[in-house]
């Protein structure tokens, strides 16, 4: 085998059949040197004559072929550290362009390019993904289960390449193609599998897990057309089905041998030995997509195993097809498949809410149900469900999830076997929930009726956990003081405006007439199937009175399911994603909760990758960072970026950092010419709000922002407004919900400012305004690294982290913001010199909102006169008095200025002042930048994951020999 030379030649009748006994014919020969790490290379030479000849070699050298290595006293194959070639990895890129075909055999276009190339790096990804699969299965360790609704990728063929050390050979191959890598990679669609921070910050997640050799595995759907597409018009924002799926995706492994049943709807039948069993209904089959998820200089990839939705095809209704009824024929089929149409379907009618409904469960039951399989398969002949959560930790991305909780009680009651005390001890040790908001609309909330409608079993068991709950506030709280067990019952159940079950209301009373009960017995003693007989009603009725006056419910108000109360109760540790936001999650959202618990509590600040974040997409200032820390370790120890702080005045480096950055800044300059038509120039500085369209986000000050910019400069003399002002490019990104009709109304403000500012030949290049359309990951990577200032504005308190403010750091890029979420630590890190800090701290909030209800507040003259302006028709006939009018008044839905952009305007547009100042001196900017990059080590995911692991998960690297 060392002088391994294999041909074949096919006829063009029957390639698959002739590659199929090749390949067969191959693997035996060769599958005794390598069990995996040997890779399959082809070239390929098309003759004059109308047969081909395929050629398979290994392309190491003669010497590479001989040569062995001894380690720890084992001879290990020369495979085990094999590089491709650029001649081999062109071979198997023109192998794939014609025997892996997405398109017809003539010629050899970018789109070709892309699907050949990425298929190539696939063969590489699914030899290390099959590897660490196995060696998982056999070492049998505890495995960390990433559940998300989203997963924000990108693109993922230079991310791939980088992570291999095969972005050069990659490179070198398509240009002996013909083909430009860049050009391929461009090809590529943004996977449409998340929308903002909560699915990017999955997908960073995934990434160090990966490189730093952890074993996990993320678990999503596999959305067809997800969230949407933004247009953007002369009406604003318009939305149309993504088509990322329209061509297929080269990087999922479809595995039809994996499915599991869900069903919805049905009925709960008991049987003789008190077992309980859900039938009938809506049954759906959930199928098996993998993605292979590469870590960075490492043989580990991980999985993230996302699911599709199916019948079988007996539910296809044939008699009704063939009697012109077509759609009660496929009713079935489109049922099931919508579950995984779009992300996040609007919920504002009945069946919206049900779709998101069906769409979390699929998530929750496929994943568990895959789950219990694996733990159950490792664990051979003996299953002890006790170990369980000593080999699985789950964990919940926001309430999305949360019905992994009941899911798993059912799976281990009525599936396996388990008790009810089994099944809830072994639930709270496995799972566990990440809060990434305190918007009360985010803490989810769903109707009770459609819930036990959708999920009958799932509600019995989440009334069982409330039960748990409502024993372990009154063992904690006695009933000696009934209005403050009531205000706890109220602020801390799972079932929000609920009668107390009979057995506790029994208890109460019975401990209002003897007061020395000892209650914490009393509650345990209670079963969840008996409950203790009645005594006499009519005996001390003014006992039973009063306590059901301190408990009644309120018959006005719909019963309700608190899901992030569930997932509080339901596991065994709660974090938030920064310093600020998981005291708020202490002190105000979970107090109650954390007063009982508090060993639940955790912050676990949020991270981003550096590699896709800064190696991949800033290549340029990447090599400065190498050559001026001295090392490439940085890209997976980032905390070696604090060593540029002590070049940070150096010239050199200084000069090299600014041409870096303008080089950035032309990409970008092409990009929005390309992208929305505008020219803008690379001098100006660009300042860039890139994120979810929300009020809370706050682009209506941005915007406000400039807009009074604007107003003071048509006031002044072309000398004037050169003296005031720097040149600026406002660039704004991001999708308002299609439903969110405040936030679109934000995104047709800013077009129609952007429509007038950039037409105005007074202004010239002093301003832009620019709305980038479709904002992802991939427009991300263009913006971030060409941007000077970044906005991250949100009122304060109400931001749990953001992690968009740690990439721009990461670049260079300086910040304007409020303290709020990762900004309070962004700026301890970068120094308070280098970051504009404005606005109303988070504990003055609540206070300024009782003011303004109060009708104590004075806005700010500038404020007003801004208003005025808008009102003014000057941006145009659309009429902004919903807009404007949402910050004017006291009190009232959509009024009163909620997120107090009027309040912080006159601190903002000052803090505008200190940036032009600033920035006017370029020598005070770099240095600003330098040492921006050089404060963000400590926010990469790689940390974030490694607290996690020992924090939450307990779990440990398990690295590949």
């Amino acid at each position: 085998m060392a002088g391994l030379r294999l041909s074949w030649t096919c006829a063009h009748s029957n390639p698959e059949s002739s590659r199929s006994k090749f390949l067969s014919r191959f693997t035996a020969e060769s599958s005794f040197r390598c069990t995996w790490t040997r890779l399959l290379l082809f070239r390929t030479s098309v003759s004059s004559s109308a047969r081909r000849k395929l050629c398979i070699r290994n392309v190491a050298n003669d010497q590479q072929k001989e040569m062995k290595e001894r380690v720890n006293g084992e001879v290990v194959d020369d495979c085990d550290t094999f590089f491709p070639d650029s001649e081999s990895i062109a071979a198997s890129i023109k192998y794939h362009s014609e025997f892996t075909p997405s398109f017809s055999p003539e010629g050899f276009g970018l789109s070709k390019a892309f699907y050949a190339t990425a298929e190539s790096v696939r063969d590489l990804l699914i030899i290390n993904w099959n590897a660490t699969y196995n060696y998982y299965e056999k070492m049998n360790v505890k495995q960390a289960y990433y559940l998300s609704m989203e997963f924000l990728q990108g693109r993922a063929l230079l991310n791939a390449i980088g992570n291999l050390e095969l972005s050069g050979a990659y490179a070198d191959a398509l240009r002996m193609l013909g083909c430009n890598l860049e050009e391929v990679a461009q090809q590529e669609s943004d996977a449409a599998l998340g929308n903002g921070g909560l699915g990017r910050l999955a997908s960073c997640f995934l990434d160090s897990l990966a490189t730093l050799n952890y074993p996990a595995w993320g678990y999503g759907l596999r959305y067809k057309y997800g969230l949407f597409k933004q247009l953007i018009t002369k009406d604003g924002q318009e939305e149309v089905a993504e088509n990322w799926l329209e061509m297929g995706n080269p990087w999922e492994i479809p595995r039809n041998d994996i499915s599991y049943p869900v069903k919805f709807y049905g009925e709960v039948i008991s049987g003789a030995d008190g077992s309980k069993q859900w039938v009938g209904g809506e049954n759906v089959t959930a199928v098996a997509y993998d993605v292979p998820i590469p870590g960075y200089k490492t043989k580990t990839t991980i999985n993230l195993r996302l699911w599709s939705t199916k019948v079988a095809p007996e539910q296809f209704d044939l008699n009704s097809f063939n009697v012109g009824d077509h759609a009660n024929a496929y009713a079935a089929i489109k049922k099931a498949e919508k579950i995984c149409y779009v992300l996040y379907p609007g919920d504002e009618s009945l069946e919206g809410k049900t779709l998101r409904l069906k769409q979390q469960y699929t998530l929750c039951s496929a994943s568990l149900q895959d789950i219990v399989a694996r733990f159950e398969r490792r664990s051979g002949e003996s299953v002890d469900w006790e170990n369980f959560p000593e080999k699985v930790a789950v964990q919940m991305n926001d309430t999305h999830p949360t019905l992994c909780i009941p899911e798993l009680i059912r799976i281990l009651m009525d599936v396996k076997g388990l008790s009810w005390k089994e099944a809830w001890d072994i639930t709270r040790r496995t799972v566990a929930y990440t809060n990434h908001t305190v918007l009360p609309e985010a803490l989810e909330k769903w109707s009770f009726p459609l819930m036990q409608e959708l999920f009958p079993r799932h509600v019995q068991i989440i009334e069982m956990i409330d039960k748990e709950l409502i024993h372990s506030i009154i063992a904690q709280y006695g009933t000696k003081d009934l209005e403050l067990l009531q205000q706890k019952l109220k602020q801390m159940r799972i079932l929000e405006n609920f009668e107390l079950p009979d057995s506790v209301m029994e208890l109460l009373v019975k401990s209002a007439e003897e007061p020395a009960v000892d209650l914490v017995e009393e509650a345990e003693s209670i079963d969840e199937e008996s409950l203790p007989d009645k005594e006499d009603e009519s005996e001390d009725k003014v006992t039973v009175n009063k306590v059901d006056a301190s408990f009644k419910v309120d018959p006005k108000h719909p019963r309700m399911i608190r899901m992030a109360n569930l997932s509080v109760v339901g596991g065994h540790a709660v974090n938030g994603v920064a310093e600020i936001h998981s005291e708020i999650v202490r002190t105000e959202v979970f107090n109650d909760f954390y007063e009982l618990w508090p060993e639940k509590f955790q912050n676990k600040t949020n991270g981003v990758t550096p590699r896709r974040w800064i190696r991949f997409c800033n290549p340029d200032l990447s090599k400065i960072i190498t050559k001026w820390t001295g090392t490439e370790h940085w890209v997976t120890d980032t905390e070696k970026l604090a060593i540029l702080r002590k070049f940070a005045d150096n010239e050199d480096l200084q000069s090299m950092w600014k041409e870096a950055r303008r080089r950035n800044k032309l990409k970008v300059v092409s990009f929005l010419e390309e992208k929305t038509g505008y020219l803008v120039s690379p001098d100006a500085m660009f300042d860039v709000q890139i994120k979810r369209i929300h009020e809370y986000k706050r682009q209506l000050l941005n915007i406000l922002g400039v807009v009074y910019r604007y107003k003071q400069m048509k006031e002044m003399t072309l000398e004037e407004r050169e003296a005031k002002f720097v040149p600026r490019v406002c660039i704004f990104g991001g999708k308002a919900f299609s439903t969110y009709v405040q936030a679109k109304r934000i995104v047709k403000f800013i077009v129609d400012v952007g429509a007038t500012v950039n037409n105005d030949s007074d202004i010239g290049d002093l301003l832009k305004v620019v709305f980038v359309p479709d904002y992802n990951v991939s427009v991300a990577e263009v913006l971030i690294p060409g941007s000077d200032l970044s906005q991250h504005i949100s009122t304060a308190g109400m931001e749990a982290s953001g992690t968009s403010n740690m990439k721009f750091a990461m670049n260079g890029c300086i910040l304007i913001g409020t303290l709020d979420g990762a900004n309070v630590e962004i700026r301890e890190e970068v120094g308070e010199d280098n970051f504009f800090l404005f606005g109303a701290r988070a504990h003055e909030i609540a206070g300024l909102r009782k003011e303004r209800a109060e009708g104590k507040f004075v806005p700010d003259p500038r404020f007003e006169e801004v208003k005025d302006f808008v009102r003014s028709g000057v941006f145009g006939p659309h009429n902004y008095e919903e807009l404007m009018g949402s910050l004017e008044g006291n009190e009232g839905f959509g009024r009163a200025d909620y997120f107090l952009v009027g309040k912080d305007f006159p601190s903002y547009i000052e803090c505008q002042e200190r940036v032009d100042e600033a920035y006017r001196d370029q020598k005070r900017w770099t240095k600003m930048s330098i040492l921006n990059t050089a404060g963000s080590y400590k926010f990469s995911s790689d940390r974030t994951i490694h607290e996690y692991a020992r924090d939450i998960w307990k779990i440990s690297p398990l690295m590949l020999s």
